[in-house]
This record gives C-alpha cells, sequence and structure tokens, in this order.
C-alpha cells in the first residue's frame, strides 16, 4: 500500500478525485482515506501545514497501516526562476533549509543521525523517470532535483536565492523534509512530487492563490500516471 501525504484540503482532495473504492478512518483526529488510484491500494491523508504537522502524520500512517511507501504531493514555490507556474520538481535530494546548527561547526541543514540532506528512494526515481518520459508532455516542464523545506512561506527574493545557492535547490516548500526524515529513519522508501504554484517576489502570495487548483490538479496527474 502507497502512503500519501498532502498538505491542505486542495491538495488532498485532488488525490481524492482520482480515487476508488474510497472508504474513510479518523485516527487522532485525522481523516485517513484508503482506496485505489488504478490498481493500487493507497491511503491519503492530510497533515497540515509545516514540519511538526507533517512528522506527526507521517509517524502516525506509518504505525497505523502497511505501508510500503510514502508519497508526498503539493504545491511549492521555485528556487529555481527557470521553472514556471505549473511545472512540476520531482525531489532525489530533500534539505531543511532552516535547520541551523552550524554554532558546533555543522554546514546548514545538517541534522544529527540524518546528515546534510536526504536522499529519495532509487527505485522509486527510476520508476518516476520512466512516467515522466511516458507522459511525453509538453504543457509543462518537470525537473529531477533538490527540495528546501523550512517552517515559513518564503515571500522574499533575497531568502529564495540564497537557499537556491546554499542548496542547489529547485523548490521550497513547509513539509517534505520532515516526511523525509520519518520515512529515513522508519526505512520508508519516499518519493517527493511538488508542483510549482508561486515564485517567490514579494507578491507571491496572489499568484499562490490563484494558482493553487492548477497545480494541485498536475499533481494528481503525474500521480495517477506513476501508479
Amino acid at each position: 500500500m502507497y502512503g500519501i501525504i498532502a498538505a491542505m484540503k486542495e491538495e488532498v482532495q485532488a488525490i481524492k478525485d482520482i480515487m476508488t473504492d474510497i472508504k474513510e478512518e479518523e485516527i487522532y483526529e485525522l481523516k485517513f482515506i484508503i482506496g485505489k488510484i488504478n490498481d493500487e491500494k493507497v491511503v491519503l491523508v492530510e497533515s497540515g501545514v509545516g514540519k511538526v504537522n507533517a512528522a506527526r502524520v507521517t509517524q502516525i500512517l506509518i504505525n497505523t497501516f502497511c505501508i510500503k511507501s510514502v508519497v508526498n504531493v503539493g504545491v511549492a514555490g521555485a528556487a529555481n526562476n527557470e521553472l514556471n507556474i505549473g511545472d512540476i520538481v520531482i525531489g532525489n535530494r530533500i534539505v531543511q533549509h532552516d535547520f541551523d546548527i552550524t554554532a558546533f561547526g555543522h554546514p546548514k541543514g545538517y541534522i544529527s543521525n540524518i546528515g546534510e540532506n536526504v536522499e529519495c528512494d532509487t527505485k522509486l526515481l527510476e520508476k518516476m523517470v520512466q512516467t515522466i518520459e511516458n507522459l511525453k508532455t509538453k504543457d509543462f516542464k518537470i525537473k529531477i532535483g533538490v527540495i528546501a523545506s523550512g517552517d515559513i512561506f518564503c515571500v522574499d527574493t533575497k531568502m529564495k536565492e540564497k537557499i537556491r545557492t546554499k542548496f542547489q535547490a529547485e523548490a521550497i516548500d513547509m513539509e517534505s523534509a520532515a516526511i523525509a526524515q520519518v520515512c529515513t529513519l522508519d526505512k520508508i522508501p519516499l518519493i517527493v512530487i511538488r508542483s510549482i504554484s508561486d515564485n517567490p517576489n514579494g507578491n507571491n502570495v496572489i499568484t499562490y492563490e490563484e494558482f493553487l487548483e492548477m497545480a494541485t490538479k498536475r499533481c494528481a496527474e503525474i500521480i495517477k500516471c506513476y501508479l
């Protein structure tokens, strides 16, 4: 069974719309949506925004269900200026851009027992590359690269540029690195799929709200093909 984690109701709804044989189960006031995408069994859950929410839900998901792999799906801000609204970033490495123990001689983003980043599962990435090739779409770009997470909605251009320079990040979100940390510690394979909803420029909250629905549906399209 695949576990699918999304932060917000809009992202969850886009995935739920492509599911069949749905039933729901409530655990710790979290709604787990169990069903199928194509012939694959999945369980979908809304984590809420931010790293603590994401980590909590990931551990409950893994503890409760027989999860063979976790898919984190949702929207993200562009760190790479070559990315446009609706483009897709698949994470091969996930970092926490706001984790800082440099005072103790470690590089920015370094986490004890984890390291500087988490690498997503090689086999899942290979399958995703094949999915991308099969799509043959010209409607949007799909890039594989670094996704950086932090507990802040990035609106500042200078902050975006620092994250891009320091971590070579393609996209910025608020959950995937926490999910990646839990999956690594629990030895559960992970892949992260993010659709670009905005480009941090001081005014990107408006862009984010305008393109949220389109970006979430695009992620759902990728997942449907992937599974």
